[in-house]
């Protein structure tokens, strides 16, 4: 397992070895205060996660013991370019859209997990290839990485299943990783390039050939129930990359497909997340 530069303590409350509070014994990421503000206000437990190749930020609220359900909010493609041409040295978003929208989640058990390489402490991110923020950002070794931390968020939470909720290319992951899994009950993706191979091909940008294709697996969760959210005014992600993916499926019937006028890639999902969870809910999970 690898290990990074910063202590971590074991937590001693029954939950996995693996999944540890943090205590940074070195040079943070100028970063991490992003997420850390809004889960500290909100009395979310800050969690480092080890899996065999990355160990992975996440927060979590866990309440009400009895219940079954996880719900787990996959970070988006974060800050992988500063330009066309020259990629981010740090790839940990800017925003914590993502965990807010987690936050506002009234879901009894929510967790927020961040991508590989990201809010690393900064010597720890030399050792993190850029190739897994650019073009093996959904490759195997993260869709790996990710699977490992569903299965820790889950025993740790006691839950028996998940409902994924992704953003951009956390929607990507969320459906890969539903691929591979038994448990996932539902998923919900916020202006996801689903198909990126379309969303490369438009944009007139590098394919991502060392990316796995949420597409090419999209008949083998046709049976989960999904909502898909776009913008209406999105210049990142468009309606053709949604409809790419869902064209790849023989029954679309559980698979519904919102988009949203005045909303674009970044407003105004946090604003308004728990009206559009009730709309979820309301097409295809009750």
């Amino acid at each position: 397992m690898r290990t990074l530069g910063f202590l971590a303590v074991l937590l001693a409350v029954g939950l996995p070895t693996a999944w540890c509070v943090s205590a940074f014994g070195g040079s943070e990421s100028p970063w991490i205060d992003v997420p850390r503000e809004p889960a500290v206000a909100a009395d979310w437990q800050e969690v480092w996660i080890e899996t065999d190749l990355f160990d992975l930020l996440a927060y979590t609220r866990l309440e009400q013991p009895g219940a079954r359900e996880l719900v787990v909010y996959l970070e988006g493609d974060g800050f992988p370019w500063v330009s066309l041409t020259e990629l981010s040295d740090d790839p940990s978003p800017r925003s914590a859209r993502v965990l807010e929208m987690a936050i506002a989640d009234p879901s009894p058990k929510v967790a927020y997990l961040a991508r590989p390489c990201f809010y690393l402490p900064i010597d720890d991110l030399t050792g993190c290839p850029s190739r897994f923020w650019s073009e093996a950002r959904y490759g195997e070794e993260v869709v790996a990485a990710l699977d490992q931390a569903l299965d820790l968020l889950k025993s740790g939470a006691g839950a028996s299943s998940l409902r994924l909720v992704g953003f951009s290319g956390g929607g990507v992951l969320a459906a890969l990783l539903a691929a591979r899994r038994d448990d996932v009950v539902g998923i919900i993706t916020v202006s996801a390039n689903l198909d990126h191979a379309v969303w490369t091909t438009r944009h007139n940008v590098s394919a991502l050939h060392a990316s796995l294709n949420a597409a090419d697996i999209a008949d083998q969760i046709e049976h989960i129930p999904q909502v898909h959210f776009i913008g209406a005014n999105d210049k990142v992600v468009g309606r053709a990359d949604v409809d790419a993916y869902i064209a790849r499926m023989n029954d679309p019937s559980q698979s519904f497909v919102v988009e949203l006028p005045g909303y674009n890639h970044a407003c105004c999902w946090k604003q308004n997340w728990n009206v559009l969870l009730v709309q979820a809910d309301d097409l295809a999970f009750h």
